[in-house]
């Protein structure tokens, strides 16, 4: 064996050198009977956790069957007229044949969970692990908890048939744009979007065709990705609309 042979250390497909080749064989590692428990904070363990989510969500998920999701605010509360827009809207998607699924939080969330369940449709609730969350909401029938957002979102993506954006904030614009970037890149199928607030949503709408659009960094027509409406009816319209399309 050449001394470069013997510098070598091969630990599945990683190959160390020098200064990072260990003392011990993770075998060696793996059977030490004492030892702190760091390991299970580290990046290689997190990678099994983070396979974990995505087989438990595909799992739980697999069989749901054609399903809209519904986002909005965790802070928007049920004395607010946006709370029972959001649980009409998530009955009339029941009435199409449609599961409901949400992040499974309050606010919106529970609206959306809410509608489906009163409308004796399938509510489903997609959690995350927040310091200021607790737990899933009362109305959600099937639920999932993660602690990753990349892998709750595949989930969103994978199972719904378009998206309803209810007034949020940044958890909801990254749901929002997410979708977008998706259709936009086309990782996935096109599918509807509809923001629902013409007051709220109007101005990042302006923005993008007054500002983004003009610079070139989206293309024609990718605002139009985007359906706005003003009330529950018209939010189904559109839904209705593309599930005839």
């Amino acid at each position: 064996m050449t001394p470069e042979e013997r510098d070598r250390h091969r630990k599945g497909p990683i190959t160390l050198r020098g200064s990072q080749r260990p003392t011990r064989t993770t075998d060696q590692r793996l059977l030490e009977e004492d030892g702190a428990g760091d390991w299970v904070h580290s990046d290689p363990w997190r990678v099994l956790r983070i396979q974990s989510e995505f087989v438990e969500g595909f799992g739980a998920l697999a069989e749901l069957g054609p399903a809209i999701s519904l986002f909005g605010s965790a802070r928007i509360g049920e004395d607010q007229p946006q709370y029972q827009m959001a649980v009409e809207i998530a009955k009339g998607i029941v009435d199409m044949g449609y599961a409901v699924i949400t992040g499974g939080g309050p606010g919106l969330m529970e609206a959306g969970n809410r509608g489906a369940k009163e409308a004796g449709g399938v509510s489903v609730g997609l959690g995350i692990e927040l310091p200021y969350e607790h737990g899933l909401n009362k109305y959600v029938d099937l639920g999932v908890d993660f602690r990753y957002f990349f892998a709750r979102k595949t989930m969103f993506v994978k199972y719904s048939s378009g998206f309803v954006v209810m007034p949020g904030g940044f958890g909801t614009f990254d749901e929002l744009f997410e979708a977008l970037c998706l259709m936009q890149t086309h990782k996935i199928d096109m599918f509807p979007v509809v923001l629902v607030g013409r007051d709220y949503w109007q101005g990042l709408l302006d923005w993008l065709t007054s500002s983004v659009q003009p610079s070139g960094v989206i293309g024609i027509g990718d605002v139009d990705l985007m359906r706005v409406v003003d009330t529950a009816e018209e939010a189904l319209d559109v839904l209705r609309e593309a599930a005839r399309q």
